[in-house]
């Protein structure tokens, strides 16, 4: 081995290291640089005495789990490492996650009954969930992840000038969703509550990255804390349709009748509640969570991978063409979102040094796969325009597959390098961040220029 690989693998380990540490919320990007300073200088040290740079890495991290608890948790984590043998010798395993932080909990108060409370607010005005549906259905979002963007913001200290920009983009979602004459059954009502979402959901993500916007590792913990949040969520959302059969099966037994109370107070307030919770849970328990991640991975990515080639079989063995009226699209586009999101969640939970394995594979079955399916039905809608003219449904749907095709496809290209041991795992992880502003500039675009541009149609 040359000195320039001792070199590479040193800043490997270096790069593997940094990426766990800067994961600590409790820890500034200046305490991670001093981290990294004082182990940097005690390699040097170690191997101007004569040691191999691995070797001196090693003795340096347990020297510094002697002097600060980060160390451990970072060789206990990485259980396949040589690291926690040496830093973990004479050391009891103690509880995965301590006790969660009361200044934590109670900014999680304030924000879930801030969003409860705003839920409520349209019915001063006579609004109500049973006869404006419309309204609701369109401004929900509106209700609950400006909030977790407030609790995300002040956990991670966000400047006051990203805060601005957070108020802004809400503002506009507010103009989006209440200012155009949008009529209930049109398609730009579809679109709009589509979009809207998504695109206030990557406000939620600037909260997220506001101690580092511009790293890439920041953007992937986002897309994890968006898995997390999901499974969290969803959770929730069993647990509370529990409660409510057995708030209304008891009250029913002594003739109280709480359809009206649970439909206008424990449902929406609730709900919108529940997001906030979601989050507030993610930040407290994340390593706990984190394990998950490489558990769904590894039990969906070869599920879709499965559905995604008998569809492709099933198509090509009857020949019959795609069905790409409203619903077919949203169900297609749903599908490739769920493989993006899949791929992404799996990424989020790898380990970037293990080299690629039959995991791997799978995901580039799984990828290639979802960019043919991409294909087809790029086609159909590019026929359908071509034949019938345009609509808001067909053009956010041809704009979401020409971005999902480009995505697709560079993956595609990035997963077979890696497998084939030609480039990096941290080359793909750079693309999938790097291209999430795409997604939200065309939900932004989507939901703003959409609707007067078709004439509110």
């Amino acid at each position: 081995m040359t000195p320039q690989d001792d070199q590479d693998g040193l800043e490997a380990q270096f790069a593997q290291w940094r990426q766990y540490v800067e994961r600590r919320p409790e820890l500034r990007k200046s305490d991670t640089e001093e981290l990294e300073d004082h182990l940097r200088g005690s390699v040097e040290e170690l191997t101007s005495v004569g040691l191999r740079a691995d070797e001196a890495f090693l003795v340096a991290v347990k020297r510094m789990g002697g002097l600060d608890d980060l160390s451990r948790e970072f060789a206990r984590e990485h259980s396949e490492r040589l690291w926690k043998q040496l830093v973990l010798t004479g050391e009891t395993e103690g509880a995965v996650e301590g006790t969660r932080s009361r200044r934590d909990l109670f900014a999680m108060v304030i924000c879930a009954a801030g969003a409860a409370i705003s839920v409520k607010v349209p019915a001063l005005f006579g609004l109500s969930f049973e006869h404006d549906g419309a309204f609701y259905g369109l401004n929900i979002s509106l209700f609950a992840f400006p909030w977790l963007a407030a609790f995300l913001a002040w956990r991670r200290q966000a400047a006051r000038g990203l805060i601005g920009v957070m108020l802004a983009l809400f503002a506009l979602g507010a103009v989006a969703a209440n200012a155009y004459p949008i009529g209930e059954e049109s398609q730009s009502a579809v679109t709009t509550g589509i979009h809207l979402p998504i695109a206030l959901w990557f406000v939620v993500g600037l909260a997220y990255v506001a101690d580092d916007v511009r790293s890439s590792r920041r953007r992937m913990d986002f897309i994890r804390f968006t898995g997390e949040w999901f499974v969290y969520l969803a959770l929730m959302a069993a647990g509370g349709g529990v409660l409510t059969a057995f708030v209304f099966g008891t009250f029913k037994a002594i003739g109280i009748v709480p359809e009206d109370a649970m439909a206008q107070w424990l449902l929406p307030c609730g709900g919108v509640a529940a997001v906030v919770v979601a989050g507030w849970l993610v930040e407290a328990k994340q390593s706990v969570v984190e394990n998950m991640a490489p558990v769904l991975a590894r039990l969906f990515t070869p599920l879709f991978a499965l559905v995604l080639l008998a569809f492709l079989v099933a198509f090509g063995w009857t020949g019959a063409g795609l069905d790409i009226e409203r619903e077919a699209l949203i169900l297609f586009d749903l599908l490739l979102a769920v493989v993006l999101g899949l791929l992404l969640y799996s990424l989020s939970a790898r380990d970037p040094l293990a080299s690629p394995n039959i995991f791997d594979r799978l995901q580039l079955v799984l990828v290639v796969s979802a960019l043919v399916i991409d294909v087809l039905v790029l086609f159909e809608i590019t026929g359908r325009i071509t034949e019938y003219g345009t609509t808001p449904n067909k053009a956010a749907a041809l704009g979401e597959n020409v971005i999902l095709l480009a995505n697709l496809a560079w993956s595609a290209w990035l997963v077979l390098g890696f497998v084939r041991r030609r480039t990096p795992f941290a080359a793909l992880e750079r693309w999938q961040t790097g291209y999430l502003p795409v997604y939200a500039v065309w939900a932004w675009i989507v939901a703003l220029v959409f609707p007067p541009l078709f004439s509110y149609l």
